[in-house]
């Protein structure tokens, strides 16, 4: 039996909780109706839980225990996926502050651990509701301050209390009294508080899905008479759910956490450090990420439509008559913003890093929830291959998917721009192919090093200007060589130019060449658009 937990354990500790929810996932997922009845809370937490396992597999052998348990705590904020998982990620984020000045975790550490996890849990939540995670949460973390200082006495006594807890959640929220069912978020932190007691008994368990709580298990309720309380009252739900990281300050994270409750609801603000990562159910997704633009620098958007109607049937089944949703790749907070207001779910940060198959998968996953047919808009040369990949592995599980092949951001805002879900299959497909086709597109941008070009030689910090993906300008100002492009792009005629701007735009740039367009080319449309993507200052779509 264990006395404290090293390196070694929790390192095993990780892996064995890892394990336990990717054998529950599935039962994790029939039990979600609360907040919202997507079915996807077990894989939230499996996906979080994942990512912590990956940052902590990337030390060295020889880490210590305070440095295994704040890379898995990291790990697991940037890597949260849903409400469930930041809060989860909140929770091993107490756990590692813990740590900050011991080398192990014997049974008073775990206990300070468990207190303040529970406290930074609740903090990290606008609206705490009794009878989630954080009821079962706040159970732990009591019993293991009365259990005395043996390891194993304060972990027994965090995994009964926490049971009781679980089995108490129906009678807290009417939602779950309803369903027949317990907490999922509850259930999925027992599983990994039951996978610490078998650590330290040395115990190999398994079957992890079988002993969570489905709905076909017809769950007893507690004998406490009527509901205790009803939670969020019923209606129509928000469309979106917006999430991000943030790089702030503390203060403009507090802030962000203001605005953001004043637009929606199942709002969490987790993190510290400067980083946070942000979650909230929104009928305004534009308006959350702007949120997130003035406090400081969000990445990884992710904003996924609910349903068109805003709500998702117990399941994850689909609601609506809609015949194709999109998925769309987006550089920046602005253009996430703008695919989002045409109704695509939107996969972010190929600007930044690789775009991920993982990703582009589960965004079409949760796409296929809102429509049979779903048209994926890479919008990215680097991403039309990934968004082949994911098609082609989705399509094996029966998703018919559709990938358009837009090479830029100012083809795939056409595609979005013309998009209608109540056309057929084919229609709509046909209607965004040839808007995608009939857009030329240009951009600017700042060379990173020497390369001969079309245009000539260029070297680190020139200004580049592309047509169509060729360099056809090079300088040294960045309003001059766009200026050019637009000329050039303008010679073959157009309707209607859209200029989008990135965090790199000088001052007036979008002025300046309007007023360009209007002397030169009188009857043509000019539309400025915010794009905050960060490689290229302006990207240039004539249609």
């Amino acid at each position: 039996m264990l006395e404290a937990i090293d390196a070694r354990a929790a390192r095993q500790w990780a892996l064995t909780a890892l394990a336990a929810l990717a054998e529950a996932r599935e039962e994790l997922d029939a039990l979600n109706v609360f907040p919202v009845p997507d079915g996807d809370t077990g894989t939230n937490l499996y996906l979080t839980f994942e990512a912590a396992v990956d940052a902590v597999s990337g030390l060295s052998a020889d880490a210590g225990v305070r440095e295994v348990l704040a890379a898995f705590a990291h790990g697991a904020l940037m890597g949260a996926r849903g409400n469930s998982g930041i809060i989860a990620a909140q929770l091993l984020r107490g756990w590692a502050d813990v740590l900050a000045d011991r080398e192990s975790l014997d049974g008073p550490a775990v206990a300070q651990a468990a207190r303040r996890a529970d406290q930074q849990a609740w903090r990290a939540v606008a609206d705490p509701v009794e009878g989630t995670i954080l009821s079962v949460s706040a159970a732990a973390a009591e019993a293991a301050g009365r259990a005395g200082d043996r390891l194993a006495d304060v972990v027994a006594a965090m995994v009964a209390s926490a049971r009781e807890a679980l089995a108490r959640t129906p009678a807290q929220l009417e939602v779950l009294h309803q369903a027949g069912v317990v907490d999922a978020g509850g259930q999925g932190y027992l599983v990994v508080l039951e996978t610490l007691e078998d650590l330290v008994h040395h115990r190999r368990a398994g079957g992890w899905g079988r002993r969570v709580r489905s709905p076909r298990a017809e769950p007893r309720l507690p004998e406490a008479g009527p509901c205790a309380g009803a939670g969020k009252p019923s209606g129509i739900a928000p469309a979106f759910e917006v999430m991000y990281l943030l790089e702030a300050a503390p203060e403009e994270a507090d802030r962000v956490r203001g605005r953001l409750a004043l637009l929606g609801e199942s709002l969490v603000v987790a993190g510290g450090d400067r980083v946070w990562h942000v979650h909230v159910h929104t009928d305004d997704p534009g308006a959350a990420v702007e949120a997130g633009v003035e406090a400081g620098r969000p990445s990884r958007i992710r904003i996924v439509g609910l349903t068109p109607a805003g709500r998702v049937a117990p399941g994850g089944a689909r609601v609506g008559t809609t015949q194709v949703a999109l998925v769309a790749c987006a550089t920046g907070p602005g253009l996430a913003r703008l695919f989002a207001d045409a109704g695509a779910v939107v996969v972010t940060d190929g600007d930044r890093r690789p775009w991920s198959t993982a990703r582009l998968v589960e965004a079409i996953g949760a796409a296929h929830r809102l429509a049979e047919t779903v048209v994926v808009l890479p919008n990215d040369p680097d991403a039309l291959t990934v968004a082949g990949a994911a098609a082609a592995g989705t399509r094996a599980g029966g998703v018919r998917v559709t990938v358009l092949p837009t090479r830029t951001q100012v083809q795939g805002l056409a595609a979005a721009a013309v998009h209608d879900p109540r056309r057929t299959v084919d229609e709509d497909v046909v209607a965004m192919s040839a808007a995608a086709g009939a857009t030329r597109d240009g951009a600017v941008t700042v060379a990173t090093g020497e390369a001969m070009t079309m245009a000539g030689v260029c070297r680190r910090g020139d200004v580049l200007g592309l047509v169509q993906g060729d360099i056809v300008s090079i300088g040294d100002e960045v309003g001059a060589v766009a200026a050019e492009v637009l000329d050039r792009m303008l010679t073959g005629g157009g309707e209607l130019v859209s200029l989008v701007l990135g965090t790199q735009a000088p001052p007036g740039l979008a002025a300046t060449l309007a007023a360009r367009v209007r002397r030169s080319h009188p009857g043509v449309e000019v539309t400025v658009l915010d794009g905050g993507q960060p490689r290229h200052p302006i990207l240039i779509g004539v249609e």
